[in-house]
């Protein structure tokens, strides 16, 4: 019977290599959407070398400008998503698999792999899902027709809501800093 357990285990074990899966598919989606997004910059500088067309009219310049900055804004938006997806693949194969061991040699590595449970993978993914829903509601407030206070009432509210949202974000990592902050701020003198 302790045979049958041990044995159990050991593939109960294994089977977190299941994760690979994920890691190789969300890689394959950063790539994906990162190509994407760089096809869009194409494309974009291509349709921003009229804007100096002295035949333009002002409208058409102005068409222009507000589809650029919006295309921008697309881009910045898949920029993000593949920078989500790749901290989450590398993230997933550091919890589930093993330690990246070229990454813990590089300087780059403290400033992205510090992930050492599934609560520090949430809060680096969770920072990206805000700035990507930042991203989008700039997207989308350059297309909102302002044709009543109440408009811009509900864009200041939208626009409050992610200060608060900042906010939070910032205090609750302050907060899980704390325990070495003052001891910092002790001997700086501030």
């Amino acid at each position: 019977m302790k045979f049958l357990e041990l044995m159990f285990e050991a593939a109960l074990w294994r089977s977190r290599y299941m994760v690979v899966l994920a890691v190789v598919a969300s890689m394959a989606a950063a790539v994906a959407v990162m190509y994407v997004a760089t096809v869009d910059v194409v494309y974009l500088v291509g349709h921003v070398a009229h804007y100096a067309d002295p035949g333009l009219s002002a409208d058409a310049r102005k068409a222009i400008h507000d589809e650029t900055i919006t295309h921008v804004v697309e881009v910045v938006d898949g920029y993000l998503l593949a920078t989500f997806m790749l901290i989450f693949s590398l993230g997933l194969y550091e919890l589930f698999v093993s330690d990246i061991d070229e990454a813990h040699g590089s300087h780059a590595s403290g400033k992205i792999l510090v992930i050492n449970n599934l609560d520090d993978l949430k809060q680096r993914l969770a920072k990206v899902i805000l700035m990507i829903l930042i991203v989008t509601l700039f997207e989308k407030a350059l297309q909102i027709r302002m044709d009543s206070p109440l408009d811009l009432l509900y864009l200041g509210g939208g626009i409050a809501l992610i200060g608060v949202a900042l906010y939070f974000t910032h205090a609750a990592e302050s907060h899980g800093k704390g325990s070495d902050e003052p001891d910092k701020k002790a001997g700086s003198g501030h």
